[in-house]
């Protein structure tokens, strides 16, 4: 029986990178999980990699289907924007493990909702100087550089990723990023003990 890996961290931690990382390497096996967001799509973001891209009445439609694993709405700079999970067929523990991008929010959702047996967290974690630094050079890289939400996202993630918070979901084991390829390599390595 497969399981489902979930990476989180906070913003500019980077979990895309790892990610990219983890996926490509192919004698892991994982098969990636594309959640769904009705922010925009960013520079560099294709459909169906990163995110489905979708709007507020699809996310209602998947509601009231009864699909949503696990959803959360960020009031943005530029209104609200939902981050979601669906039921919609990507994950079938029979054929292997799983990979998704989250938060602690929807690591504790999506680990209650399959089960504590099924779900393992990776939290990424980053020194936050080296992080704000990190998440201004990959915003001022954008065409039209969104500031505000970028010190939004840094200032929200000290309490959503608290220590407290951390300890009540039960993330003990922390994968510091300050030097990518031992981060990639030591995640790799807890990924392994479940093949």
């Amino acid at each position: 029986m497969g399981k489902l890996f979930c990476m989180m961290g906070k913003s500019a931690s980077g979990k895309d990178t790892i990610y990219k990382a983890l996926i490509s390497d192919r004698s892991l096996g994982l098969h990636t999980v594309v959640p769904y967001t009705t922010r925009p799509v960013r520079e560099g973001e294709a459909e169906g990699v990163e995110y489905w891209f979708v709007n507020e009445k699809q996310f209602q439609q998947f509601k009231a289907a009864g699909k949503i694993i696990e959803d959360r709405c960020y009031e943005t700079v530029f209104g609200p924007w939902r981050y979601f999970m669906v039921d919609d067929g990507q994950i079938d523990f029979s054929k292997g493990h799983f990979i998704v991008i989250g938060t602690l929010e929807s690591y504790c959702k999506i680990r209650d909702y399959y089960g504590a047996s099924q779900v393992v967290p990776l939290y990424i974690n980053v020194e936050d100087g080296l992080r704000l630094f990190r998440a201004l050079e990959r915003e001022r890289r954008q065409t039209a550089p969104k500031y505000a939400e970028m010190c939004r996202r840094f200032l929200a993630d000290s309490g959503d990723f608290s220590e407290e918070k951390l300890e009540k979901a039960g993330i003990h084991t922390v994968f510091d990023n300050e030097t990518l390829e031992t981060c990639i390599a030591q995640v790799k390595a807890k990924i392994r003990c479940y093949l």
